[in-house]
């Protein structure tokens, strides 16, 4: 691909109010009218704007775009309603007769900048409704970002920065998502702002799988962790983990194994027992780390599809995180929850927890990653592991620490912040799930006992991991 030309914000807004056919509204709750205000000072703006807004007081939002039940106002909830509203409005009061080019489109944005005291950064939601064609149905864009900066005019301006981007990527570079995205951050210090969520809809983004875009963000360095439901929509994370019980299992699921399946189940029924744990309130999260989907430092998108299908049809909620260390992965929990947090692991990754090659880059070493875990409400909740060579099945005073190391481990078993999982199913011990992969590849028979119920008519209807069926062998 040729390097792409970066424009200036300014040229953008020229170049789109220039085009005699993209026409439409601007509606900016929060931070000002900052994106219209780049397209009203790059010139012949007329051509592009009906009309710019700023429902700023309260009632006069509740009024035009209806009251939310939960009383936020910086919200995806916000953002639809905002974006229907405007485009019905454009589509309502333009004649097409009169306009029978004109690609209609309705941006939007809902933000929250920095407190004055700065204990706030802020954030938003932003979105367009567009066309691509005079009679053909509208796309949505829409995404969620973290303010970084700690002066809100500097925020104020990013927005409008974004926004800009927003709107010029929807019109230019719809047919190629990865080269949108991209643009998002074109005139943006990667540091001023955090895109942790964005989704495609509509009739030019049919071929486009959301799961994939998230991906995209972590390995553009947009952000270090995205969540996606079991219908392959993109959550955001802050409204799915807030002030919840967390519970997160690791692993490189590829495939799910019954394995996978009783370590969840188990470490789940150990949990939601605790007295501070709130069975309503917990989250369940399937987490792989980007180190896990690297196959020889590249990115194997098909193969993080292939288990994101499984792990969705199992219907499950997938963390995928740049957090290769513990320590950080018990961070992010807790910019979201204060509440109680567990991790399910197996003894091999005990004793990677105790590898002290993981914390060199810390001026504290092991002694302040552990710090940074275990000053949270956090249970590790360890399931036995079967050693192949010896036979034996290990736990968690099996794991492999070294000796300077062993009175921390001792002192977390006895305060009880590492726990067995006592009970487990003996049968499935002997499962690992790079055997069950190799016989996938190959073709060989006897796998289908290995995953649960359902998954191997997955990965046979739908060919995951290369799966040779019996067609495929005659």
């Amino acid at each position: 691909m040729k390097d792409r030309v970066i424009l200036t914000t300014a040229q953008k807004a020229l170049r789109i109010n220039l085009d005699g056919d993209i026409y439409g509204t601007f509606a900016e709750i929060g931070a000002g009218q900052e994106t219209a205000r780049e397209f009203f000072r790059a010139g012949a703006a007329s051509g592009t704007i009906a009309k710019a807004m700023s429902a700023y007081d309260k009632d006069f939002s509740d009024d035009i775009y209806g009251i939310e039940r939960d009383g936020r106002y910086v919200t995806e909830s916000r953002l639809r309603k905002m974006l229907k509203h405007e485009y019905n409005l454009v589509e309502r009061r333009l004649d097409r007769a009169k306009h029978p080019t004109k690609l209609f489109f309705s941006y939007a944005n809902t933000v929250a900048t920095i407190n004055f005291s700065k204990t706030f950064k802020g954030h938003g939601w932003m979105g367009i409704r567009f066309q691509t064609a005079p009679e053909r149905d509208s796309n949505d864009i829409f995404l969620h970002f973290r303010l970084h900066e700690n002066e809100a005019k500097h925020q104020q301006e990013t927005v409008g920065r974004l926004g800009t981007n927003l709107i010029w990527g929807a019109y230019n570079l719809y047919e190629n998502p990865k080269e949108f995205l991209q643009s998002l951050y074109d005139n943006i210090d990667s540091s001023a702002i955090e895109i942790d969520l964005i989704n495609f809809e509509g009739p030019d983004f049919e071929h486009v799988d959301n799961r994939l875009m998230s991906l995209q963000l972590i390995k553009n360095g947009y952000t270090e962790a995205v969540i996606f439901g079991p219908e392959g929509k993109n959550l955001l994370p802050a409204e799915l983990l807030y002030k919840k019980n967390i519970l997160a299992m690791r692993g490189s699921f590829r495939p799910v194994t019954r394995v996978n399946m009783d370590m969840i189940k188990r470490g789940y029924s150990m949990f939601v027992k605790d007295r501070k744990v709130d069975q309503m309130k917990t989250v369940v999260l399937w987490e792989i780390t980007l180190s896990n989907l690297l196959s020889d430092g590249e990115l194997d998108e098909q193969d993080f599809l292939d288990r994101a299908e499984i792990l969705c049809s199992l219907g499950q909620t997938v963390l995928i995180s740049n957090y290769k260390e513990y320590f950080k992965l018990v961070d992010y929990f807790g910019r979201f929850s204060k509440k109680r947090q567990g991790l399910i692991m197996g003894v091999n990754n005990l004793n990677e927890l105790f590898d002290d090659k993981y914390y060199r880059n810390l001026q504290g070493g092991i002694l302040e990653a552990f710090g940074r875990i275990f000053s949270k409400d956090i249970r590790i909740l360890v399931y036995p592991f079967l050693d192949e060579k010896t036979g034996k099945l290990l736990r968690r005073e099996d794991a492999k620490v070294h000796p300077r190391f062993r009175p921390i481990i001792e002192y977390l078993n006895f305060h009880k912040r590492i726990l067995d999982i006592e009970e487990y199913d003996e049968t499935i011990m002997n499962i690992f799930s790079r055997e069950i992969l190799r016989k996938i590849k190959c073709g060989e028979e006897g796998w289908e006992q290995c995953v649960p119920a359902y998954v191997d008519r997955v990965i046979k209807e739908k060919r995951l991991f290369d799966c040779l069926v019996e067609e495929d062998k005659n």
